[in-house]
């Protein structure tokens, strides 16, 4: 596990960082910046509560799974691990990753709808599918690659990360019987496909979502002298220069943007293939909700718990891992510790549930790319194991490896958004 932290901190590190958000700058530049133009446009639209017609699923439903997807512990641990390791001022370069994610999810979620096809009587689409219909046959064995990455992500950031990080918040509760009632609640919830999986998160989603925004609404409300405080604190740590530039392991720049993409998963290439589902009015359209799903996550959910965190009064050990319990440490400032113990671990669980259920689809679709329609059986059996075991792993060991199964999976659908934007395949 050494060596995995090891690695993981060297494909992390300021160069490569610096590389993605070259290629995120590219893809922007390709679209005009659709981040910037039509922002208002994408947070403010009703075209996200149109009804489907039940060929597919539903625009709100595609994005209610593709944000379970990213609303995840990544969202309440992960920010807190950005703090702890990077200080306050990696909740900046959160913000910048959220502006570069923008464009990226727009250009891959253009792409998923534009090159989807039926497979087993459902829409498939996403990187693997984009890369073999838009680049042709030479890129094929990229296609591979990604599906391949992707499956095995699936059981790390999707699977083992988001349930052992729910282990933190759970002393004294026996990890088996955790990932037991995990385990069977995702194999009664993949039954149902992707419209299944659709209609779980369209009700679980904006619940959860909204719960925990007013929850920490309530932290910094109940600090109002500290909120300029922490803001200072964010810009100062950020715009050092040894923050910037200084080594993986301590950079504000490094967490941030590794914490601000793997929260809402922008150019990972995972929720295309939610949206890929989704009865689209056209690609430009439903890129437009990857638009506003990187809002809420990053700026949204993500901002308000870092400001809780830090007007709470509640200090992270700068270099010293912290988790979930950091928040739990602030929210018990205002809520006592019995309310939000309860509080959080409910809030973790269901986090936790409604991201492994959108992987579950990613990995599934991944998979049967790779050895077509009948390979879902397997999978579904093999991700179940996973979620029944993934209590049994540390969080920062599921962490190391999901750092080095996301990067590769970064990396290939980076490259092949890069490649279909210089030819003008993004419809902007």
């Amino acid at each position: 596990m050494e060596m995995v932290e090891r690695i993981g901190d060297v494909i992390w590190s300021g160069p490569v960082v610096v590389g993605i958000a070259v290629i995120a700058g590219y893809v922007s530049y390709r679209t005009r910046f659709v981040q910037v133009r039509r922002l208002p446009e994408a947070i403010f639209r009703s075209g996200m509560f149109a009804r489907g017609t039940g060929e597919g699923t539903s625009p709100f439903e595609a994005v209610c799974t593709a944000l379970a997807g990213t609303v995840g512990t990544g969202n309440i641990a992960g920010v807190a691990l950005a703090i702890s390791m990077g200080g306050p001022g990696a909740v900046f370069w959160m913000w910048i990753s959220a502006l570069l994610g923008m464009g990226l999810k727009y250009a891959e979620i253009c792409l998923a709808v534009k090159y989807r096809c039926r497979v087993g009587g459902e829409y498939a689409g996403g990187p693997m599918y984009y890369i073999k219909n838009g680049l042709g046959r030479a890129f094929g064995p990229l296609a591979v690659l990604f599906a391949v990455f992707g499956t095995l992500a699936s059981f790390g950031l999707g699977n083992a990360m988001q349930v052992g990080s729910v282990m933190a918040l759970l002393p004294g509760v026996p990890p088996m019987a955790v990932g037991a009632v995990m385990a069977a609640l995702v194999l009664v919830t993949c039954r149902g496909g992707a419209r299944g999986r659709g209609r779980v998160a369209a009700l679980l989603v904006p619940l959860m979502a909204g719960v925990y925004i007013l929850s920490c609404l309530g932290v910094i409300a109940a600090n109002p002298g500290r909120l300029p405080e922490a803001l200072a604190a964010i810009f100062t740590g950020a715009l050092r220069p040894d923050a910037a530039l200084g080594g993986a392991a301590g950079s504000a720049l490094s967490w941030g943007f590794r914490r601000g993409l793997f929260s809402s998963e922008a150019g990972l290439g995972s929720s295309p293939i939610a949206h890929a589902s989704a009865e689209a009015k056209s690609p430009a359209d439903q890129g437009l909700m990857g638009i506003f799903e990187v809002f809420a996550d990053t700026v949204v959910i993500c901002t308000l718990t870092a400001l809780a965190i830090l007007c709470s009064g509640v200090r992270a050990v700068r270099g010293v891992p912290a988790g979930a319990e950091l928040v739990l440490a602030a929210l018990r400032e205002v809520y006592g510790q019995r309310a939000s113990g309860i509080f959080l671990a409910a809030a973790m669980g269901l986090f936790a549930f409604s991201s492994v259920v959108s992987w579950s689809l990613y990995g599934e679709k991944c998979a049967g790319f790779l050895f077509g329609p009948k390979a879902a059986a397997v999978y579904r059996a093999v991700f179940a194991a996973v979620t029944l075991l993934s209590p049994l792993m540390a969080f920062s060991q599921a962490v190391a490896v999901s750092d080095i199964a996301t990067f590769f999976m970064l990396a290939t659908n980076l490259l092949a958004l890069a490649l279909l934007a210089h030819r003008g395949r993004i419809d902007s």
